[in-house]
């Protein structure tokens, strides 16, 4: 249960950033309580997507993998990206990401920092 809060509490603070740093990721809400929900409810979102689709993407395009030597993630993880956007906006969430270059972005600036957040935070079970 802790490294499921430990990935979320990343999560939730690499779409932060992503959302400060690129003026095309957006999220929105009537005060500070309800951005913060809708953060951690878009952190949920983007770790399930990322648990469910993102291995069967990386199978099935696994000679794109080999063939540009892994550069290949930068798009699935924009991908990826852009599901969460449309999944949020399903569910009615005021998360938007701006289209795909904004999306190959924010997943590198997601990527960095998640991983510096899993670096910082204590995972052990």
């Amino acid at each position: 249960m802790k490294h499921f809060l430990v990935k979320t509490i990343a999560n939730a603070a690499a779409l932060a950033v992503a959302i400060w740093l690129l003026k095309d990721i957006t999220l929105t809400g009537e005060n500070t309580g309800r951005k913060i929900l809708t953060l951690v409810l878009v952190a949920l979102i983007f770790g399930l997507v990322n648990f469910l689709v993102k291995p069967l993407v990386k199978l099935l395009s696994f000679p794109l993998f080999i063939l540009t030597l892994g550069l290949i993630t930068l798009v699935v993880n924009a991908l990826m990206l852009l599901l969460t956007s449309w999944l949020a906006g399903q569910a009615d969430l005021a998360f938007h990401v701006g289209g795909f270059w904004t999306a190959l972005l924010g997943g590198v600036i997601i990527s960095i920092v998640a991983w510096a957040m899993h670096m910082i935070l204590p995972d052990e079970d």
